[in-house]
């Protein structure tokens, strides 16, 4: 059953990918154009340039969407942990020790899951692995095609 599990792998960890992304750039829009709920389920939107909320709505769309599709995965997930970190540290932890009496369940479970994928990379259906597999079969071909110099 372990090999089983283990050559799904990639494909579990991809959809976890996308899943994780689409749930964190689902944040950053409701926040940015109040879809969805808006900023914290009022419905309304953050104001342009207000710390840390509309740097973290931001960074909630760009990183959630990037990491969503897979593309510069691991810089993208690095923010997005660190982003996650600094909101449970400076606006959940103060009110209370434990994010279930805090309210910083998701920035909590968000910080581990990013810092996961960090780890991890982006699994498949990844763009970074597209583009990896692009630029091996152009060094390769441009390997074959160098001669060699005879001495």
């Amino acid at each position: 059953m372990s090999g089983r599990l283990n050559s799904a792998q990639p494909y579990a960890l991809g959809l976890f990918r996308i899943v994780v992304g689409l749930l964190f750039a689902c944040h950053g829009a409701a926040s940015l154009f109040g879809v969805l709920g808006g900023a914290s389920g009022s419905g309304g939107t953050i104001e342009t340039g207000t710390w840390p909320g509309w740097y973290a709505a931001v960074i909630q769309l760009v990183g959630g969407g990037l990491v969503m599709l897979g593309l510069g995965t691991r810089a993208a997930a690095v923010v997005s942990s660190g982003s996650m970190a600094y909101a449970y540290f400076k606006v959940h932890q103060p009110g209370a020790l434990w994010p279930m009496e805090n309210g910083g369940e998701a920035s909590a479970m968000f910080c581990w899951a990013f810092l996961l994928l960090a780890f991890t990379g982006s699994g498949a259906f990844g763009l970074d692995r597209l583009f990896a597999r692009r630029t091996s079969e152009q060094e390769q071909a441009a390997a074959e095609r160098q001669t060699p110099v005879a001495a």
